[in-house]
C-alpha cells in the first residue's frame, strides 16, 4: 500500500501547473527530483533488523550535490560551478567540462566571433550570472553629518546656554514673551549646524560621484566578430576580453588564446612574482590582478559580486576623509587662533562677572543689576547665563571654523571644473601640490603630439618607395605582410566587401595596419591561417622592439621577424633586401641607412623597421630550450616614418607654463632628432638656440653620469631621448633632490614607478595603462599638455583663493575679537549679542567661503613664480591688507559704541543695532576688496562669477530681514533711510581705504622671520 500511495504522489508531483512562476517552478522541479530519489531508494534497500541496527557502525550523514539548472536556460552551465572553477584553479576540474572550449560552447560563446552582444542576449546573461557591479558599503547619510557637527564643543556650549536661557526667560516672563533670547540662540545655532551639515554631505557626494567615475574602465572585447570598446560595468558572463600591457583583468575568467601571458597577482595572493598564464597548466584569470606582460584573449566566467575580487571590494568603500597637506596646515592655523580667542573670551567672561557682582553694571531703565541680598537667584543665573553665552560666541566666532570648510569647497569646485577641462582627480592633495610644481616632465607620443598616426614614408633598401606595393617583389611584399600582421596586437575588421576597414590597436599600430592593408594590399585573415605563431616577445619600452617566431605552414620553414625602434632594429641586422627580393650585405652602407633614419626623425617622423630571417631547424631547437628569439644576422625588410603632428594648442600651454616659472622637460622614447625636432616645434626648445649636450640627452647617457653630474646637469637638460621608464624615475628623483616640485606625464605600465615617485603624478586617460592610472594623482583624460597647464592652473587658483578666504575671515576675527574684549572691559558689556555674533559666524564660514572659493583661475594667476611648499600661508600683502581693514571696523565700531548715541541722537539700542548694520556690511564690502590681493581693481572679471554676486545679494537681502522684521530674534530696532545710509557709507569707504593701503610695498621676506632671525 506505502509504495502505491508513493507512485500516486509521485504522478501528482510530476503534473506541474502552468501558472507556476519560474523560480516556483525550479523550486517544484527541486522538490520533486529530492522525494523521487527517497522513494526509489526505498524501493531497492532493504530496512534493517534491530538486531542489524546495534551492529551497525554509526557514520557521518552523507549528501548529494543537485545541480539544478533553470528550465529553457540557453546555457548549460551554473553560476556555482563557475565561481567553484575559479576559486579552486584546478585544470583536472577544467577538464571534465571539456576544457575552455567546453565552458565556452556551454556558455553560448564562439570562441572567434564572441557572443552575439544584442540587448536581449546581454540582458539573459545579466539574469543568469549577474552585472559586473560591487556592492558598496551605504554611503553618509545626510544624519550623520548632522550628527558630527553636533559633536563640536562650542555648539555644545552654546545649547546648553540656550537651554538655561530659555528655561529662565519662560520662569520669569512667561511662555508669550520668555522664549526670545534663548529660542533666538537655539535657531542661530541650528542655522550653523544645517549649513555646515549640507555643505559636508554635498561634497561626500561629490566624491562618490567621481570615485565612479574613476573606477569607470573602457574594456576591449570581441562582440559578433568586431572589436568593442566598453565599460567595465558592461561585461557579461561569457565575453570574450583582450588583454594587453597594463590591462587590469575585469572579471574571473580563463585563458582563450594568447602568448607570453604573465599576470601580476599580488593585489590577491600577497606573492610579488609575476604567474605565467596559458591554455595548458594554468588558464585562470582572477578578477582585479594586472597584465605585467604578453597579451591574450580572456572568456568571461564570473562577474560582480560572484568574483573572488569583488567579494574583497564589498568591504572596502573609498575613504573621503583623505586630509590634504593645506587642510592640515589650516587646522595648526586654526588651533592657533582659537587659542587667542579661548584667552580673550575668559577674559571677557572674567571681567562680565567681576563687574556684575560688583555692582558695575546696570539695566535697560539704569538701576543696577545686582544687589547683594536682593537680587533674586533666577536673575543671578540668567545673566550669568547670559555672560557666558557672550563669552562661548566671542569663541565661536574667534575659531575659524570656516577655514577647514573653505578648503573642501574649493578643492570640491576645482575637482568639479577640472572634470570638465579634461582632467580627472584621483588624490585631493594633488589639486593644491600642482599650484607648488616648478618643474613637469612630460611624455611625447599622444601628451605633445595628437596620437593621429600616419605612415608617410617608406624606404626599401635604399630606396623611398612611393608606389605602394606595385614595384616590390611579391616575395618581400609576403615577408612584410607576416612581420606587420603577426607581430601585431592590433587587428582588422571588415564587415563585408564593400565596407571600410576598422583598425584597432594602439596608434602606432592602427598606422602600421592601415598602411599594410591599404598601400600593400594586406590580407590579414589569410596572412594569418597560411602561419602558425610558435613564440612571441612582447614590446616592452626599454627594449622598444617586439618579435615573433612563426611556422610556415606551406613549407614547414620557421621564421622570425622583429620590429620596432629603427636605430635597435637595424643594429640587429647584416644584411637588407632591395626592391627585387635581392639580399645585400648591409655592414658597408650602415652609414647610409642611419642617415635615411637621422632625416626622417628630422622631419618629425617615428622610425620604425622590420627585419626578417629564416630559422635553421637546428637553431630553433636551441633557441626553443631557451626560450628566446634569434636577435642577430637579421635581414632588414624595410623602414617606414610615423607622422604624429603636435597638438594644436600645446605651444602656448608650454609658453604659458614657462611664463610661469614651471621648467618643462621632455621625456621620450623616440630617438633625438625625432625629440629634438618635436621639442623646438613644441616650443621646449628654441630654434637656433645651442643645442649643446647639456639641453639634449639620450636616457643611457643620462644613466652613465656619475651621480654628482646628474645632480649638476639634471635642471639644465630639457629633452632626454631613448629614455627607459628608469630614466624617467632618476630623473624625478635628482630634480626632488635638488628641491624642485615635480609633476610627471606616464601612460605605461613601467612609468608607475616615477608617477609615484612625483609630487604629483599625471596619468594618460586614453592611452594610459590601468597600472599608471592606479599610481597617479590626477588623470588627464584627453591625453593633451594644454590640460596639464591647465591643472596647473587650478593648482594655483586653489591655494590663492584659501588665500583669500584666510584674508577675509581674519579681518572679522580681529575686528569682532577686539571690539567685544574693549566693550567688555570698559563699558561691561559687549555690543554685539550672541545672536548677531553667529550670524556674522555664519556670513563668513559658509556664505563667505562660497563665494571666494568658487573663484575660476585666471591668466594672472601665471604671471607669478611657483608658491614654495615652505611658503607661509599668511604672506606679508595679506598681513598688510587685512590689518589695514581691521583696524578701520575696530577704530569705526569702537567711537559708534561709546560715542553713537551723541553723535546721531539715537537711543542705545538703535545704536547697538548701527554697530551691528556696520560690522556685516563692512565684511560685505571686504568681500570685494580680498577677490584681489594686490591688483587694486577689485572689480575685473567681477560680471563672470555670478555665484559671488549672487552670494552678496543674499547676504544684503539677509542682513535688511534680520535688522527689519527680526527684531525680537536678532535683538535689534528697525533703521530708517538716513541710518541704513550712514552704515553703507562707513562701510563703503574700506573701498578706497583698500585701494590706498595696495599702494604701500612691503618686504618679500616674511615679517615673522626678523624675529627669528633676532632670536
Amino acid at each position: 500500500m506505502t509504495i502505491i500511495a508513493n507512485l500516486i504522489c509521485i504522478e501528482h508531483l510530476l503534473q506541474v501547473p502552468a501558472n507556476l512562476s519560474k523560480p516556483k517552478k525550479k523550486w517544484h522541479s527541486l522538490f520533486t527530483t529530492i522525494y523521487c530519489s527517497r522513494t526509489f531508494s526505498s524501493l531497492v534497500v532493504k530496512s534493517p533488523t534491530p538486531k542489524e541496527k546495534t551492529k551497525a557502525i554509526p557514520r557521518a550523514p552523507s549528501y548529494v550535490s543537485l545541480t539544478v539548472t533553470q528550465e529553457n536556460s540557453p546555457f548549460h552551465i551554473d553560476q556555482t560551478t563557475l565561481v567553484e572553477l575559479a576559486g579552486e584553479k584546478k585544470i583536472e576540474r577544467l577538464q571534465i567540462y571539456d576544457g575552455v572550449d567546453g565552458v565556452a560552447s556551454a556558455l553560448g560563446t564562439d570562441t572567434e566571433v564572441g557572443i552575439s552582444g544584442n540587448a536581449e542576449d546581454i540582458e539573459r546573461r545579466h539574469q543568469a550570472f549577474g552585472s559586473n557591479t560591487y556592492k558598496k558599503p551605504p554611503t553618509k547619510s545626510f544624519f550623520h553629518f548632522v550628527f558630527e557637527a553636533f559633536k563640536d564643543l562650542t555648539i555644545i556650549i552654546l545649547l546648553g546656554c540656550a537651554a538655561l536661557s530659555l528655561g529662565f526667560g519662560i520662569k520669569e516672563h512667561g511662555p508669550k514673551e520668555g522664549w526670545y533670547d534663548g529660542g533666538s540662540i537655539f535657531v542661530a545655532v541650528f542655522l550653523v549646524i544645517a549649513v555646515s551639515a549640507i555643505s559636508n554631505y554635498r561634497q561626500n557626494r561629490q566624491f562618490d560621484k567621481l570615485s565612479k567615475v574613476s573606477n569607470n574602465i573602457q574594456i576591449d572585447v570581441v562582440r559578433g566578430g568586431r572589436r568593442h570598446q566598453i565599460s567595465i560595468f558592461d561585461i557579461v558572463v561569457g565575453d570574450i576580453v583582450c588583454l594587453k600591457i597594463g590591462d587590469q583583468v575585469p572579471a574571473d575568467g580563463l585563458f582563450l588564446d594568447g602568448l607570453s601571458l604573465q599576470v601580476d597577482e599580488s593585489s590577491m595572493t600577497g606573492e610579488s612574482d609575476h604567474v605565467e598564464v596559458n591554455g595548458n597548466q594554468n588558464p585562470f584569470l582572477l578578477s582585479g590582478t594586472k597584465v605585467a606582460d604578453g597579451y591574450a584573449q580572456m572568456l568571461v566566467t564570473s562577474v560582480g559580486m560572484n568574483t573572488t575580487w569583488g567579494q574583497m571590494m564589498s568591504h572596502i568603500s573609498r575613504d573621503t576623509n583623505e586630509q590634504t597637506p593645506l587642510q592640515a596646515r589650516l587646522n595648526k592655523l586654526t588651533s592657533s587662533i582659537g587659542k587667542v580667542g579661548l584667552a580673550v573670551a575668559l577674559l571677557v567672561l572674567v571681567v562680565l562677572l567681576v563687574r556684575y557682582f560688583t555692582g558695575n553694571t546696570t539695566d535697560e531703565n539704569g538701576n543696577r543689576e545686582f544687589n547683594r541680598g536682593k537680587t533674586k537667584a533666577d536673575d543671578i543665573i540668567n545673566a550669568v547665563v547670559g555672560i557666558v553665552a557672550a563669552a562661548v560666541t566671542i569663541v565661536v566666532v574667534a575659531i575659524p571654523e570656516g577655514l577647514p570648510l573653505a578648503v573642501t569647497l574649493t578643492l570640491a569646485y576645482s575637482m568639479k571644473r577640472m572634470m570638465a577641462d579634461q582632467a580627472m582627480v584621483r588624490k585631493l592633495s594633488a589639486c593644491e601640490t600642482m599650484g607648488s610644481a616648478t618643474t613637469i616632465c612630460t611624455d611625447k607620443t599622444g601628451t605633445l603630439t595628437l596620437n593621429r598616426m600616419k605612415v608617410t614614408k617608406f624606404w626599401l633598401g635604399r630606396e623611398s618607395m612611393e608606389e605602394g606595393a606595385s614595384l616590390i617583389s611579391p616575395f618581400v611584399v609576403d615577408l612584410i605582410h607576416q612581420g606587420v600582421a603577426l607581430n601585431t596586437t592590433g587587428s582588422v575588421y571588415r564587415a563585408s566587401s564593400g565596407t571600410e576597414f576598422e583598425f584597432s590597436g594602439s596608434p602606432t599600430e592602427k598606422a602600421i595596419l592601415s598602411w599594410a592593408v591599404l598601400e600593400l594590399n594586406m590580407d590579414m585573415e589569410k596572412t594569418k591561417h597560411s602561419c602558425a605563431i610558435l613564440q612571441v616577445e612582447a614590446f616592452n619600452s626599454q627594449k622598444k622592439r617586439s618579435g615573433v617566431l612563426i611556422g610556415n605552414n606551406d613549407d614547414d620553414t620557421v621564421h622570425v621577424h622583429w620590429k620596432g625602434a629603427a636605430e635597435m632594429i637595424l643594429a640587429m641586422c647584416s644584411s637588407y633586401y632591395d626592391a627585387s627580393g635581392n639580399v645585400k650585405d648591409l655592414n658597408n652602407e650602415r652609414v647610409k641607412f642611419e642617415r635615411i633614419i637621422q632625416g626622417m626623425a628630422a622631419s618629425s617622423l617615428r622610425c620604425i623597421a622590420f627585419a626578417h630571417k629564416q630559422v635553421p631547424e637546428e637553431e630553433y631547437e636551441k633557441l626553443k630550450e631557451q626560450k628566446k628569439l634569434k636577435e642577430d644576422s637579421l635581414t632588414l625588410l624595410g623602414l617606414v616614418g610615423i607622422k604624429d603632428p603636435c597638438r594644436p594648442g600645446v605651444k602656448k600651454a608650454v609658453e604659458d607654463c614657462q611664463y610661469a616659472g614651471v621648467n618643462i622637460k621632455m621625456i621620450t622614447g623616440d630617438n633625438v632628432f625625432t625629440a629634438r625636432a618635436i621639442a623646438t616645434e613644441c616650443g621646449i626648445l628654441r630654434s637656433g638656440e645651442d643645442m649643446s649636450s647639456d639641453v639634449v640627452v639620450e636616457g643611457e647617457e643620462f644613466r652613465n653620469y656619475t651621480p654628482k653630474q646628474r645632480m649638476e646637469k639634471v635642471e639644465k637638460i630639457r629633452v632626454m631621448a631613448r629614455s627607459s621608464p628608469f630614466d624617467k624615475l632618476l630623473m624625478v628623483q635628482c630634480l626632488k633632490q635638488k628641491g624642485h616640485v615635480v609633476a610627471v606625464t606616464g601612460d605605461g605600465t613601467n612609468d608607475a614607478p616615477a608617477l609615484k615617485e612625483a609630487d604629483i603624478g599625471l596619468s594618460m586617460g586614453i592611452q594610459g595603462t590601468e597600472v599608471a592610472k592606479e599610481s597617479s594623482d590626477i588623470v588627464i583624460l584627453d591625453d593633451n599638455f594644454a590640460s596639464v597647464a591647465t591643472v596647473l592652473r587650478w593648482g594655483r587658483c586653489v591655494y590663492n583663493n584659501i588665500q583669500k578666504f584666510i584674508q577675509f575671515q581674519l579681518t572679522v576675527n580681529v575686528a569682532a575679537l577686539c571690539i567685544n574684549f574693549v566693550a567688555a572691559v570698559s563699558a561691561g558689556e559687549v555690543p554685539l549679542t550672541a545672536v548677531q555674533l553667529l550670524w556674522v559666524n555664519l556670513i563668513m564660514d559658509t556664505l563667505g567661503a562660497l563665494a571666494l572659493a568658487t573663484e575660476r583661475p585666471t591668466m594672472e594667476l601665471m604671471e607669478k613664480p611657483p608658491v614654495g611648499r615652505t611658503e607661509p600661508l599668511i604672506t606679508n600683502i595679506m598681513w598688510r591688507n587685512l590689518l589695514a581693514q581691521a583696524l578701520y571696523q575696530i577704530a569705526v565700531l569702537l567711537s559708534l559704541q561709546f560715542s553713537g548715541e551723541s553723535i546721531f541722537g539715537v537711543t542705545k539700542k538703535v545704536n547697538d543695532t548701527l554697530i551691528f548694520n556696520t560690522f556685516v556690511l563692512c565684511q560685505v564690502f571686504n568681500e570685494f576688496n580680498v577677490r584681489k590681493l594686490e591688483k587694486k581693481n577689485v572689480f575685473e572679471g567681477i560680471h563672470k562669477n555670478k555665484l559671488f554676486m549672487g552670494i552678496i545679494a543674499i547676504t544684503i537681502i539677509l542682513q535688511v530681514v534680520m535688522v527689519e522684521f527680526l527684531k525680537r530674534f536678532a535683538d535689534t530696532e528697525r533703521l530708517n533711510w538716513g541710518q541704513w545710509g550712514v552704515c553703507v557709507a562707513i562701510a563703503a569707504m574700506s573701498w578706497p581705504i583698500g585701494w590706498v593701503v595696495k599702494c604701500i610695498r612691503v618686504p618679500e621676506k616674511h615679517f615673522f622671520s626678523y624675529l627669528k632671525w633676532r632670536k
